[in-house]
């Protein structure tokens, strides 16, 4: 390996698992006003093992080949022309180009330098990459687009989850009571991390267990036994709910006119500024981070099939040796 290349997971077409595999890549160089950055590790979304598959944001990133990933944890290692917020040797964490190709699954990556963030001190790269898509999805849906405050009831679906976690966890230092969907098993975890109210969905519909919510955040869909037009059931007149994984259909915004209640679809984008906000959270122990483990770079496909079994408490992330 020379200066030049650097090892990256790439895919040449789309389909399971096995698609994914390590080659000898060229290396990155920033362009004015990107870092380059040293990977110590890199998260694993659902997003990625959609778009491994054809989905997801295969439709915007084009035909393989490409590299998969857009969490990333580590050291920068060069700043490009007109850079000021960032230096080598500064440790940051991001979520770089969302929805664009962001090579994640490398040991390096270029990205606009105010897409990251310094990580949080707490954290080791290993959980600090398992913040940034999923805790500014919750960021953003809860603080940004939802507008949570004391007192409003918030409903999250699959709560134990990468996004979900982190949903919980701000919903709850804003205030908020908080209402989570979860397996039986997360019920104890999820109230540590602040769950006012939790709801088995494997025994109980959750609409005959709560009403009057101010918010739902969706992070399951109607793909999956209707989630989201169940949910409008239980929102207030004016609620609203904010559909992530699938969007909102013309017959799920028909019904929600229908019943009063507001409902928008949700993508989440870059944004460093929040991530220091979070990492602040975080640091100052109001927010833990999960990671129910960890694979090696060249496991990437392994790390896919262990995430699309589902069930994962909190993250799987890829850890990258120098």
């Amino acid at each position: 390996m020379s200066a030049d290349t650097m090892r990256a997971v790439v895919q040449d077409g789309f389909g399971g698992p096995e698609v994914l595999r390590i080659e000898q890549v060229a290396r990155p160089v920033p362009l004015p006003t990107e870092v380059l950055v040293r990977v110590h590790a890199a998260g694993i979304n659902p997003v990625d093992w959609k778009t491994r598959g054809g989905s997801g944001m295969a439709g915007l990133m084009g035909e393989p080949p490409f590299t998969l990933g857009w969490d990333v944890s580590g050291v920068v290692e060069e700043v490009g022309f007109g850079v000021t917020t960032l230096r080598a040797g500064d440790e940051v964490y991001g979520m770089p180009w969302f929805p664009r190709v962001a090579n994640a699954y490398a040991e390096y990556v270029t990205a606009p330098a105010r897409q990251f963030s310094r990580k949080p001190a707490a954290l080791d790269h290993v959980h600090a990459a398992a913040v940034p898509l999923a805790a500014l999805t919750a960021w953003q849906s809860v603080v940004d687009t939802a507008h949570v405050q004391a007192g409003h009831r918030v409903l999250i679906h699959a709560a134990a989850g990468g996004v979900g976690h982190f949903a919980v966890q701000f919903a709850r230092h804003l205030g908020a009571h908080v209402i989570a969907t979860a397996g039986a098993a997360r019920h104890p975890w999820l109230k540590e991390l602040g769950a006012d109210q939790t709801i088995d969905y494997t025994t109980t519909r959750f609409e005959d267990a709560t009403a009057g919510v101010d918010v739902v955040i969706d992070l399951v869909g109607d793909d999956h036994d209707r989630t989201s037009t169940r949910s409008l059931k239980v929102l207030r007149p004016g609620g609203l709910l904010i559909a992530v994984p699938a969007g909102v259909s013309p017959e799920l915004a028909r019904e929600a006119e229908a019943a009063g209640v507001r409902v928008t679809p949700f993508l989440v984008e870059p944004d460093g500024a929040a991530l220091t906000t979070i990492a602040g959270l975080i640091d100052a122990g109001h927010v833990a981070v999960e990671v129910e483990d960890t694979f090696p770079l060249e496991q990437a496909g392994a790390a896919h099939a262990r995430g699309e079994a589902g069930r994962t408490r909190g993250k799987l992330v890829l850890t990258v040796p120098d």
